[in-house]
């Protein structure tokens, strides 16, 4: 489809985000909203201020946003989906593994996205059916066709400690089938560092959209393959559990973790 915008307004407005992201006082500036989840000035910040400026580029799509979010959309408009931190403990911890990510969705799929980590000045993007990139340059999926020659990556749901069991059980049995295992700390990054063939596969169990729909765009575009632990593409607009690959391991990785109970 054509975009009502340019990407290149639109990565000139994530982008612009930089001077919010690289507070210091207000990342330390942190709000507890449960367990392991928390949300800093930085997270509102750049929220706020994305909120005042999208409609700039789109004026009748839709926000799903995590902080104060709104899950009363209508899926057949247009909507964004954004997380203004992923990686907020990171970004508390000055981990520097944390970025912004932007999607957006029409006509029932995800038409472009933008995810950045200023840290590292690292720019990934995407645009349904043109490829995905890293600054600009292209970027495609590793070939590493089993999971014995892979690099996998796993996340915690530290939201959820009951499911720590299960959890903990993917890993490892990742780190046993695979070459080792890492933890980011940011969803949407690890996508992307599957996207661009530093790693071969991500899994995560209920993960919120914000947290995987900027990436799956990128991902799909450079040759991956994301799902749910049955095989099945997520719903832009639900929480879902996440299996990411560089495609080529993806059954392997499935039939791996099928009979681990969530």
């Amino acid at each position: 489809m054509i975009l009502p915008f340019s990407m290149d307004d639109l990565l000139a407005l994530i982008h612009s985000t930089r001077p919010i992201i690289m507070d210091a006082y207000a990342a330390r500036q942190v709000t507890v909203k449960g367990l392991a989840d928390y949300v800093t000035a930085v997270d509102l910040g750049v929220q706020h201020y994305l909120e005042g400026a999208l409609p700039g580029l789109c004026p009748d799509a839709q926000l799903l946003a995590e902080e104060e979010a709104k899950w009363s959309i209508d899926p057949t408009r247009p909507f964004w989906v954004l997380d203004p931190i992923d990686g907020t403990t990171n970004l508390m911890h000055d981990y520097q593994q944390s970025c912004v990510a932007l999607a957006y969705c029409a006509e029932g799929a995800i038409q472009c996205a933008v995810v950045y980590n200023p840290f590292r000045e690292e720019t990934f993007s995407a645009l349904r059916g043109e490829g995905g990139w890293l600054n600009g340059a292209p970027i495609q999926v590793s070939r590493h066709p089993d999971l014995a020659h892979s690099l996998t990556v796993f996340g915690t749901t530290p939201y959820d400690k009951s499911k720590s069991v299960s959890v903990f059980e993917r890993a490892r049995r990742l780190f046993c089938a695979s070459e080792d295992v890492r933890r980011g700390g940011s969803a949407e990054l690890d996508l992307c560092y599957v996207a661009c063939g530093r790693t071969e596969c991500f899994v995560e169990l209920d993960l919120k959209p914000w947290d995987f729909c900027a990436g799956m765009l990128i991902l799909e575009e450079a040759g991956g393959r994301l799902t749910d632990e049955a095989g099945n593409t997520p719903c832009l607009y639900r929480n879902s559990d996440v299996v990411a690959s560089n495609g080529l391991v993806h059954q392997e990785l499935l039939a791996l973790l099928g009979d681990v109970p969530v």
